[in-house]
């Protein structure tokens, strides 16, 4: 034998542990099991974008495509077992090992230097240096071994493995004992028993197959069927039986038949599956490749190595097409490549804001700004942002020129105070000294440029400047009126710092301050001064109250703004978490646990100016009406306005048609009605009255129906709820009655009935009381 020695005409240095995130690119990260490998591969695919793998266990055909998609730049990183250090060319850079140690069939071993030298050799290429080390759980090396592999110094190798070549085959047990021999030379070593010798042993301990082997020319055929390589990785057993099986299809017929080989064939041909699926396949179609090459095993040679060979094929293009899909980030590598190139990139935005860069789905583009695909994380974020800002730099121009343009109808403000170009977000209010003119902020990136962030601002201010000068023109009318002099100006002022509604208590001092011509010239601008409030109508429409609350909640700095009530609502429940000021700025008064719309309040006002507030009275079908509430709501509403409310119980009274003699009819006033202490009433109270003891069963068909009423008095604190209702014949203004300790009345038995004289008394032809009480009975 001859032995040749090449210099190495660059350097390889050691460069230490790295970690994987921080891993240079060219990189070939260096894994001795399958389970390693995958691992590896996947975390640089979230991290790097992807990696090119490359094991023995590969067909040719895919591992060519797996180094073919490294060398091309798809992908800066390839993940490979010992199987890079045979044969291999590589552009790379740095080798970095993942593991010092690896299964060699039997255990597992530490890697010799020479080992690891042949390995790390593949970095670096002609006149280019290159680096090797360690990353992950991978120790770094001992200065002793980094030092022989950059010097290229290991001990001399003082044995080689030999198997004898000089073969006999006059009967099986001849076979087996040349293979075993052993060798004279010293310098030879017996090499290990290999899989062909294994599966020899197991077939010559079958007795159909030894029995078959009974010859030179069958021994010799039966060794070459068990040179066929084990590529399925299975049992020895399970080798061996296949094994089998051919030996006995060529010793008996001379070939393998074709309807076996191909219902072999057949159950291998599909591409579904995983990786793991597919590799198994592979590697069982690469036997049956195997078989159809040997000449004279099968009967139409041609077809089945073609047939083979295109099952191999497809099976190794559907293994590559899966490592792509798992280990390699498609549109990240071909960013990546192009980012490298410094080539224009070709964006597209389409109708929905989705972007693409290179055909490559990168994330989408919300007004202006870009945001990425949320899949996305690490460095593959990185590469599409940095790609798609650089092919979206004339799509900002473009839509800033069109968004400049763009109709007042286009664009709203949000409740937030945020601002929207139809359903995107594209800048926000911004609080200013005055909080009718506030400020802007655009939502633009900043590589998008100075030049479309001053457009977007310009537009925006354009657009709230309009928009509050339409809904508060009244307003700015007021404040613009030069006629206006005096306290009527300093009014004015006032009103126009609280958008227009003031609570008549803040300002009673200034309205009473002001003479006739000073009330009729703010009157002029549609200034109502009501009982509770001064506002103007106008500005309690749905569109101004919106943008009223957002100025001032912006101008209060709040972090929530609270939303607008809905439009059209007379009352709304009282917020009790809302900030203060909110009823007024919303155009409601709180009043007990709702609060009332101003304009209404005002026009329930002028009904309650008319009422005696201080005898008390009841409320009407009017007041109900205007506030759409319940008697037990409204009595809580006045209670909130500052009333006292006194409930009551009383019968209900029954309208009944008249008679058809309307002049015998008695008096619905008559003094019967009223009760008295006398003797000879008192049978004709009790008749009236169904709450006696010793009543008749039917008696509770016969007793009257209770209704509640509520007497409301101007500043009076509510009385305690009492069970019993007022007496009979009490005056309802303070004091005792007259009569005292001598009433004739005052040892009579309580009833919580209503009066009976009080049907009597209510005229039931009054319209105003049909009404009442019909709202009452709802």
């Amino acid at each position: 034998a001859q032995f040749m020695r090449r210099e190495r005409m660059s350097e390889l240095v050691y460069s230490g542990s790295k970690k994987l995130s921080r891993m240079p690119p060219r990189s070939a990260i260096v894994g001795f099991s399958v389970d390693n490998v995958y691992a590896i591969a996947e975390l640089l695919r979230r991290q790097k974008g992807g990696a090119a793998v490359v094991m023995g266990a590969l067909s040719p055909r895919t591992r060519n495509a797996q180094v073919e998609l490294y060398q091309n730049g798809d992908v800066d990183y390839l993940v490979a077992t010992d199987a890079i250090g045979m044969g291999l060319n590589l552009d790379v850079n740095h080798v970095a090992f993942s593991s010092l140690t690896k299964f060699d069939g039997r255990r597992m071993r530490p890697l010799a230097p020479n080992e690891l030298a042949q390995i790390a050799g593949r970095a670096g290429r002609g006149m280019s240096h290159g680096s090797f080390g360690v990353t992950g759980e991978a120790a770094p090396l001992d200065d002793g071994v980094a030092t022989a592999i950059m010097e290229h110094r290991f001990t001399p190798l003082k044995k080689l493995i030999w198997r004898n070549s000089n073969l006999t085959f006059a009967t099986l047990d001849n076979l087996i004992h040349s293979l075993e021999i052993s060798p004279k030379d010293d310098m030879l070593v017996k090499a290990r028993e290999a899989d062909d010798l294994i599966a020899l042993k197991a077939l010559s301990q079958m007795a159909d197959v030894r029995a078959r082997a009974s010859d030179p020319k069958s021994v010799h055929l039966l060794w070459d069927v068990c040179r066929i390589p084990d590529f399925r990785g299975i049992s020895a057993g399970e080798h061996a039986g296949l094994l089998e099986a051919i030996f006995c299809y060529l010793h008996q017929g001379g070939v393998v038949p074709d309807d076996w080989m191909a219902r072999q064939v057949k159950r291998i041909d599909r591409t579904d599956g995983d990786i793991d699926a597919l590799s198994k396949r592979l590697a069982f179609i690469r036997t049956w490749t195997y078989v159809a090459q040997r000449n004279g095993w099968v009967r139409d040679e041609n077809h089945w190595r073609e047939a083979t060979r295109a099952v191999e094929d497809k099976l190794s293009d559907a293994l590559h097409e899966r490592l792509m899909q798992k280990f390699v980030d498609r549109r990240t590598s071909v960013l990546l490549r192009r980012l490298k190139q410094k080539e224009a990139l070709l964006a597209e935005v389409n109708e929905n804001g989705e972007v693409s860069v290179e055909g490559q789905f990168v994330g989408r583009l919300e007004g202006f700004r870009f945001r990425h695909d949320q899949d996305a994380t690490g460095q593959e974020a990185k590469t599409i942002k940095a790609a798609a800002v650089q092919a979206l730099v004339p799509h900002f121009h473009l839509r800033a020129d069109r968004f400049y343009n763009a109709p007042d109808t286009e664009i709203d403000f949000t409740e937030q105070g945020g601002l929207m170009w139809g359903d995107q977000a594209v800048g926000k209010l911004v609080a200013s000294d005055d909080p009718l003119r506030p400020q802007i902020s655009a939502f633009v990136d900043e590589e998008a440029g100075a030049d479309v962030a001053q457009k977007v601002t310009r537009r925006l201010q354009h657009f709230i400047d309009r928009k509050i000068a339409a809904l508060f023109e009244p307003l700015f009318n007021l404040q613009r009126d030069e006629a206006l002099s005096g306290l009527a100006r300093g009014f004015a002022f006032r009103l126009v710092e609280a958008l227009g509604i003031i609570q008549r208590g803040d300002v009673a001092d200034e309205v009473k301050a002001l003479d006739q011509d000073a009330r009729s010239a703010l009157r002029k601008h549609g200034i109502r001064f009501g009982q509770f409030t001064v506002f103007m109508p106008l500005l309690l429409k749905p569109a101004p109250t919106r943008l009223r609350l957002v100025l001032w909640a912006l101008h209060a700095k709040m972090d929530e703004f609270p939303e607008a009530p809905p439009a059209g609502l007379v009352t709304i429940p009282t917020d009790v978490h809302a900030p203060a000021g909110y009823d007024r700025m919303a155009g409601y008064r709180n009043a007990g646990e709702r609060a009332i719309r101003i304009d209404m309040l005002e026009r329930l006002a002028d009904l309650l100016r008319v009422e005696d507030s201080r005898g008390g009275f009841e409320a009407k079908a009017d007041m109900l009406s205007i506030t759409g509430m319940t008697l037990e709501q409204f009595a809580d509403l006045m209670q909130g306005l500052g009333y006292a409310a006194e409930r009551g119980e009383r019968a209900k009274v029954r309208v009944e048609k008249p008679a058809p003699d309307a002049t015998d009819a008695p008096d619905a006033d008559a003094p019967e009605a009223v009760a008295t202490a006398t003797d000879a009433e008192a049978p004709a109270a009790e008749a009236e009255v169904p709450a006696a003891v010793d009543a008749p069963a039917d008696a509770d068909a016969q007793e009257p129906e209770i209704e509640v009423f509520y007497t409301f008095t101007w500043g009076r604190k509510p009385k305690p709820k009492q069970n019993a209702p007022r007496r009979e014949g009490a005056p309802r203004g303070k004091g005792k009655p007259k009569g005292g300790k001598n009433r004739p009345d005052q040892n009579k038995a309580k009833s919580f009935q209503a009066r009976p004289e009080k049907k009597d008394k209510i005229d039931p032809d009054n319209p105003f009381a049909a009404a009442l009480m019909g709202l009452k009975k709802d």
